[in-house]
């Protein structure tokens, strides 16, 4: 057996696992999505969705699995790690994933079958093209209340973590 079909053997069982996460938040009474981070080929966070059960619209099945994966792995860099999810991630999720480090998703729903089941994303691709002066949402921007100095703060101390 090569490695490629060894890859997309292990590829099926965890896409599967997330799955399974994504049917058990059903049950749950949260939404329909599951993610699974995987290191060195084997699982160390599971989760799904929980936005409404935890009342966080940030809950999202892929943010719960990167939270518990750092916390169980004692970093904010999850370079070696893949993500798993019933579905393709939404710009938040994609954001996170970038922000964690992240170099691999394996996907089983992609976005149009997520805003089919009432789960757009549309608006939020759109929102992102803009200039912030014409979202939907209003955005001000101040420059002369010291946001500078935080910056700057930062970039003075000389045992920071990059990340």
């Amino acid at each position: 057996m090569n490695k490629d079909h060894v890859m997309q053997d292990d590829d099926r069982r965890l896409l599967l696992m997330a799955v399974e996460m994504a049917m058990q938040g059903v049950r749950n009474g949260g939404g329909p999505f599951g993610a699974v981070i995987v290191r060195n080929g084997a699982a160390i966070a599971e989760a799904h969705n929980r936005v409404v059960l935890n009342r966080d619209p940030t809950a999202h099945a892929e943010i719960q699995a990167i939270r518990l994966a750092s916390t169980r792995l004692g970093t904010h860099d999850l370079s070696d790690c893949m993500l798993y999810s019933s579905c393709e991630p939404c710009p938040m999720c994609l954001g996170a994933l970038y922000w964690a480090g992240i170099t691999r998703v394996v996907f089983a729903c992609d976005r149009r079958d997520a805003e089919q089941a009432g789960f757009s994303d549309k608006l939020i691709y759109e929102e992102l093209d803009r200039d912030p002066a014409a979202r939907k949402v209003e955005f001000v921007r101040m420059t002369d209340v010291g946001g500078q100095d935080v910056f700057a703060a930062w970039e003075a101390l000389e045992d920071k973590v990059r990340y």
